[in-house]
């Protein structure tokens, strides 16, 4: 993946995406695989791979189909590559034989295909031959009608059973651009009128959101460099008021943000109200992340390296007014974004995380002051992350309140009649909201 030059042929662009695909299947993060390809080839091949982990589940039932034993892995992730661009015609971004040409010439040179070069052009012109019949083979996998791990899909029908098939649908959308207007420093109205004038069309969403009609550079957006705007997804807007709307104190708002990084939220709280606010994460890397994102912002907090549930290790002994907890989960509910995630989740991750929420929740709970809250959230759709979690820390802690919150919100299509009444339709991540207030004794 060391490609300097400016054009790049599309072989080269496939050979990289293939390498970035072996990478992920290995347990590496798409985001992690895509830092190492050349700059000059990035765009390119990351909106290919996208296609790609939309469409792996196909490509791996007509590789199955067309070569029972898996080739070598760095040839079977060129072939998958090829077969997920190429499978759906009218959806290609390319001419299907330009493709099956360029991986071919792809795997020709590159020294860990070159041996499996002349069986990847077999099975290619094969497909070609009889892509029909053998898509039509695929019909009834769910992993390649859905484009999901087998678990993944059965655990959504378990948890949601009238909605599953609209949550994996959405998963396989494009997600659009949202904005968080920094209400200190302008308006939503305000700042729709400058993109107009910069001709990006927009809309507004929630209370202070924008969907941009199609996604830009960050920084060629109005207003970025000087902290107007921050990139941020509707359902991720929604934890702030959610947290402080209606919380009020004779002075500044104590309020801590756990698992913080990269920031966004722990902005939107500085934004929101006079907060005095204290971050925690526990990778430095990443508490570096949340200064550089409140310095552009203009704004500060006390951010500290460290593991929220070891209380012992950063708390003052002070209570706070108000308590964040964006817990480490699965992600499943940002998968429009991040379509590498669900092949990098095992079913197994799922208990694992919801250990470490309960730890979380258990730890921060203490840190509460009588009267105050905690907001529980997780980018999550899996109930063992959400609804499941919550319902077991109420029956342990009888002081809590569950107080009116969103529950779990769907990716894309908003909320079912089947939801809680305040969850209400737009579109956003899947994600889970619930607001804990600690009853004075």
């Amino acid at each position: 993946m060391n490609v300097t030059s400016e054009k790049m042929p599309l072989w080269q662009q496939l050979q990289a995406v293939a390498e970035v695909l072996q990478a992920i299947r290995s347990g590496v993060s798409g985001t992690a695989a895509m830092a190492q390809v050349a700059p000059a080839l990035r765009p390119g091949v990351q909106a290919l791979l996208f296609h790609v982990l939309r469409s792996l589940g196909r490509a791996q039932e007509l590789r199955h189909l067309l070569a029972k034993r898996a080739p070598p892995p760095p040839a079977d992730a060129l072939l998958c590559t090829a077969l997920a661009l190429a499978w759906h015609e009218q959806d290609a971004p390319y001419e299907t034989f330009t493709l099956v040409n360029q991986t071919v010439e792809a795997a020709k040179k590159n020294a860990a295909t070159r041996a499996q070069a002349s069986f990847i052009n077999a099975c290619l012109r094969r497909f070609l031959r009889e892509r029909d019949e053998l898509v039509a083979a695929t019909h009834k996998n769910p992993l390649a009608v859905w484009n999901h791990p087998k678990w993944w899909i059965e655990l959504l029908k378990k948890d949601w059973p009238t909605q599953w098939q609209r949550i994996l649908a959405a998963n396989n959308q494009h997600a659009p651009m949202t904005l968080r207007v920094n209400t200190r420093r302008s308006t939503v109205s305000a700042y729709l009128q400058t993109l107009e004038q910069a001709g990006m069309a927009a809309v507004a969403t929630g209370d202070s959101g924008v969907i941009l009609a199609q996604p830009r550079p960050v920084f060629d957006l109005p207003g970025f460099a000087e902290g107007v705007v921050s990139v941020q997804d509707g359902a991720a807007q929604q934890a702030t008021p959610l947290l402080l709307a209606g919380l009020h104190s004779e002075k500044a708002l104590r309020v801590l943000d756990a698992c913080a990084a990269p920031g966004g939220k722990t902005a939107h709280l500085l934004e929101y109200a006079d907060c005095d606010v204290t971050a925690l994460d526990v990778d430095a890397q990443r508490c570096v992340r949340i200064t550089q994102t409140l310095d552009r912002l203009q704004l500060k907090a006390t951010v500290l390296t460290a593991d929220a549930a070891q209380v012992a290790t950063w708390w003052d002994g002070q209570l706070f007014d108000a308590v964040l907890l964006d817990a480490p989960c699965s992600a499943s509910g940002i998968v429009r974004r991040h379509p590498d995630i669900r092949w990098l989740r095992r079913e197994t991750d799922i208990a694992q995380l919801a250990l470490i929420q309960a730890r979380l929740l258990k730890a921060l709970w203490p840190v509460v002051k009588p009267g105050g809250r905690l907001l529980y959230c997780t980018c999550s759709v899996f109930k063992a992350e959400g609804q499941a979690q919550i319902q077991t820390f109420l029956a342990r802690n009888t002081e809590a309140t569950l107080l009116a919150s969103p529950g779990h919100l769907m990716p894309f299509n908003g909320a079912k009649e089947d939801l809680v009444p305040d969850n209400s339709p737009s579109e956003h991540d899947g994600f889970y909201y619930a607001l804990l207030e600690k009853r004075a004794a």
